[in-house]
């Protein structure tokens, strides 16, 4: 029986059964297309030629790890895994105006000056405009080769022409296939040129670095397999507000994931920060209700951060609960088991949570701390400012020890620090010079830290 055709939008991806003049999906006319297959029938199939063997090895086979290039800009070769790799590909993301082109052109930069030839193409400025930002950023004399083309067919013969070690493509969204009959930006698209750049990154043993604007929801625009193509990506997070800046791998082939860079966004570009936990406590004042200092870990290094909570009154009859840096859920479930296990009730009230800084934590080891804060703004007690908590929450009420117990408290010491909150369990032989107060559960934490429960 002949398999049915099937269609998909070349605007949003969604695949349908049939051709329409609309997507339902998104809604864009005259935008459905028949997807082609692989082969027509028995003559084309992949089982009437016969392929080559392919070379087998076992797990044991030991090779000599890729050579990487260093930017010397430190915190971005540490997200990177300890520098760039060649024939690599990576994505970087970030909302617009966040940093991502000034990031790039000083690692572009650092990498020519160091000997590697790079090539900048940019799809949305003129060379002017990316020569005018290199003056300001004290660049213009960095040997790097500049392109303003979209079109990337002849982007893909420049860059076979002048082999280049690492070329850095702004932006993905604006690359033009005329192979693809859809406009730039779309789905087909994306999909189109990330498969062309990365493919060739992958045969010529060049280095490519993609960048990708985010929607609304903050993740990557285009088609989610575009991430599955490349070995690298890079989120460039931070609030125009503040002057952090942070890096951070969620996908790495050569490094670890959830590694993460901090910069400083000044007159002269990014700056590199040695010492994020300095940092971010930089304009913590004298202690103060609702303030709690986290001790995280952020890939390989330890952050401390802190965390602000705010607990009013409400004059709705549904009460607020907003959370900037931190998941929504999460504080809802910390909510819950303050009222199920403990029997402190926030219904009625307001409640505000904020990470101070712009970063965004994710990691479950900040429960204990969110409670605190939550539960100092409430009773109106500040915490001492020399004490940092961390601990995971379970929904009994119980408190899980987190992982790397021994790094927090070191980083935590070396800031001044002299004590310390944390679920039992954890090993933390190796401290000396803090006191550390272990707890078991949710209650006792509260009876002992606020005299309740």
């Amino acid at each position: 029986m002949a398999k049915s055709p099937s269609y998909s939008c070349t605007a949003c991806g969604a695949v349908h059964s049939k051709w329409s003049g609309r997507c339902e999906a998104c809604g864009a006319w005259n935008t459905i297309q028949q997807d082609a297959g692989i082969s027509t029938g028995p003559a084309k199939s992949l089982g009437a030629k016969r392929g080559s063997t392919v070379t087998l090895t076992d797990l044991a086979t030991e090779e000599a790890p890729p050579p990487r290039a260093r930017s010397g800009i430190e915190e971005l070769d540490r997200v990177l895994g300890g520098g760039l790799v060649p024939a690599s590909a990576i994505l970087v993301g970030g909302d617009p105006g966040i940093g991502k082109s000034t990031l790039l052109l000083q690692a572009a930069a650092q990498f020519a000056r160091a000997g590697l030839k790079t090539i900048y193409v940019s799809g949305e400025e003129a060379s002017a405009q990316v020569r005018m930002r290199a003056k300001r950023l004290g660049l213009a004399d960095a040997p790097v080769q500049l392109a303003a083309e979209t079109n990337l067919r002849d982007i893909l013969t420049t860059l076979e022409a002048e082999k280049p070690g690492l070329a850095i493509i702004d932006s993905i969204q604006t690359m033009w296939a005329d192979n693809v009959e859809s406009a730039p930006g779309s789905v087909s698209q994306v999909r189109a040129a990330a498969h062309e750049l990365t493919s060739f990154a992958k045969r010529k043993g060049i280095s490519v670095i993609l960048v990708g604007h985010v929607t609304k929801e903050g993740q990557i625009a285009g088609p989610r397999v575009v991430e599955h193509m490349v070995d690298t990506v890079l989120y460039f997070e931070g609030e125009r507000g503040h002057q952090f800046r942070i890096l951070r791998a969620v996908k790495n082939r050569f490094g670890p994931a959830d590694e993460i860079g901090v910069f400083e966004m000044t007159g002269a570009g990014l700056a590199e920060v040695q010492n994020p936990s300095a940092l971010f406590l930089s304009e913590r004042g004298q202690p103060a209700a609702g303030s709690v200092v986290f001790a995280g870990i952020e890939g390989t290094r330890p952050v401390l951060v802190e965390f602000q909570a705010l607990v009013a009154p409400t004059p709705h009859s549904q009460p607020r609960r907003t959370v900037v840096g931190w998941d929504g859920g999460r504080l809802a479930m910390i909510l819950a088991v303050l009222e199920a296990r403990c029997g402190i009730p926030f219904a009625g009230l307001d409640v505000y949570l904020n990470v101070a800084g712009g970063l965004k934590v994710g990691e479950p080891a900040a429960d204990l701390a969110v409670a605190a804060a939550l539960l100092s703004a409430r009773e109106d007690s500040a915490l001492p400012a020399d004490t940092v908590v961390f601990g995971e929450i379970s929904l009994s009420g119980a408190l899980r020890p987190a992982a790397q117990t021994e790094l927090r408290l070191k980083e935590a010491q070396k800031l001044g620090f002299t004590s310390a909150i944390a679920p039992a369990g954890g090993k933390a032989s190796g401290v000396r010079g803090i006191n550390l107060a272990t707890m078991s559960d949710l209650t006792g934490f509260v009876g002992e830290i606020f005299g309740a429960g």
